[in-house]
């Protein structure tokens, strides 16, 4: 039955160009956003998990923050270590050419005691930002060891959690401390300070050693959080992002549909004035 006052025709045109348009416009705003889904009304599910993973990824910035500064603190500390290492290494050279009763004593003691300074200086210098970690009080608080954050741990749906790399200190202060070393005025305190020297030698090894194997620990967490941070970013993308050679495709033909849409209206709405012909 046809009616010129229901056009069933034009509204079912109608609602079919109502849709093509709705899609047009989702289509039009994900490759002009670049995102499939912008807002938790696109996809709530899909959008609450790539928020908390964006959350996570900003804490991966904030850990590489602290792994860089940590990095950098153990790096200068370490550097300290290996030059006092060579310095005892050379005073060592010098209490074994003082064992002989035709040495020059006084030179001897006179370039032991420069080393002695040299090592001094080296431990009060070898900070960052105020953080030492050849001294005995590695941050003027009472501090023994620096807490390096090393990574943000997410389990199910609980909060994250915060895991840490502990440096300790060499303490050098204690293990270095040449201010107590005997100062060489003959073969008998020649041998005395050699086997100080020694001593103090196999520390700094040791010392060098422990932060050399920090530092590395910390290298390798910087770069796993640096790869791991693109991973997260990576996944994130293929939840949300416009998949933009689909995206064109799927514009094209919401566009023909469009048009045929709008045709299908436009001969719906003639409808009437064709049942108005069968009166004249």
């Amino acid at each position: 039955m046809s009616s010129i006052l229901t056009n069933n025709s034009a509204m079912v045109a109608l609602q079919t160009l109502k849709s093509i348009n709705s899609n047009l416009s989702d289509t039009q705003n994900s490759i002009s956003t670049g995102k499939d889904i912008n807002t938790a009304k696109d996809n709530a599910s899909v959008w609450a998990i790539s928020k908390v993973m964006e959350s996570d990824v900003a804490g991966f910035d904030a850990v590489q923050d602290s792994l860089s500064v940590g990095q950098s603190t153990v790096a200068v500390a370490s550097t300290g270590a290996e030059r006092i290492v060579e310095t005892l290494t050379e005073m060592k050279e010098l209490a074994v050419s003082a064992q002989s009763e035709t040495a020059d004593f006084g030179k001897i003691e006179a370039d032991m005691a420069s080393k002695r300074d040299q090592i001094d200086a080296i431990i009060s210098g070898s900070q960052f930002n105020g953080v030492n970690l050849l001294k005995t009080d590695i941050d003027g608080t009472g501090g023994t060891s620096l807490t390096v954050v090393s990574s943000l741990d997410r389990v199910g749906s609980g909060a994250p959690t915060v895991s840490t790399i502990d440096v300790s200190s060499a303490d050098f202060e204690t293990s270095v401390d040449t201010s107590a070393m005997t100062a060489i005025a003959d073969v008998t305190t020649a041998a005395s300070a050699f086997g100080e020297i020694e001593t103090m030698l196999t520390a700094a090894i040791n010392g060098a050693a422990a932060l050399g194997s920090d530092g590395k620990r910390v290298d390798d967490q910087m770069d796993y959080i640096s790869k791991l941070s693109d991973t997260v970013t990576s996944g994130i993308g293929a939840l949300v992002d416009t998949d933009m050679e689909a995206a064109s495709a799927k514009l094209q033909a919401l566009q023909t549909q469009q048009q045929l849409g709008v045709q299908a209206l436009s001969i719906a709405n003639e409808s009437p004035s064709t049942i108005m012909s069968l009166f004249r």
